[in-house]
């Protein structure tokens, strides 16, 4: 099975700009009920990026960082690990067991397709599991 059979789709991700506020990012996971926001990347050939709650609690509450004064892009993890979307997923779970990552972005030729999290390949287990 490929990543790509696996991921959540680049369409109902939310990519904010680099310039939008830790404020901002957090209504918008908060909206959508999701735990990490997509930062953009700059230009064709730059670098997309992830914000995560973790990257939240470090920055305001850890370090008392101003919620309106920092942009994401002060505390994204950019570039983001990325895997290609022709991946196996056994190579992207060992990645992300090996690394402990709980995302990685889906990324051919610098754009993005998706995001790929425990969640998604936990879930394909379970159906599995279901369908047996």
């Amino acid at each position: 099975m490929l990543v790509k059979d696996v991921m959540t789709a680049n369409e109902k991700l939310i990519v904010l700009g680099q310039t939008a506020t830790v404020r901002e990012a957090l209504a918008k996971m908060r909206t959508h009920g999701i735990r990490s926001i997509i930062m953009d990347k700059s230009n064709p050939h730059g670098a997309y990026g992830i914000v995560t709650f973790k990257n939240i609690l470090q920055s305001i509450v850890a370090e008392d960082g101003d919620i309106d004064l920092l942009n994401i892009y002060d505390i994204a993890n950019a570039p983001a690990i990325s895997v290609s979307s022709q991946l196996d997923v056994k190579y992207a779970a060992r990645m992300m067991v090996s690394s402990s990552i709980k995302r990685l972005l889906v990324i051919d030729n610098n754009e993005l397709l998706g995001i790929l999290t425990m969640t998604d390949i936990i879930g394909v287990l379970m159906d599995s599991i279901e369908s047996e």
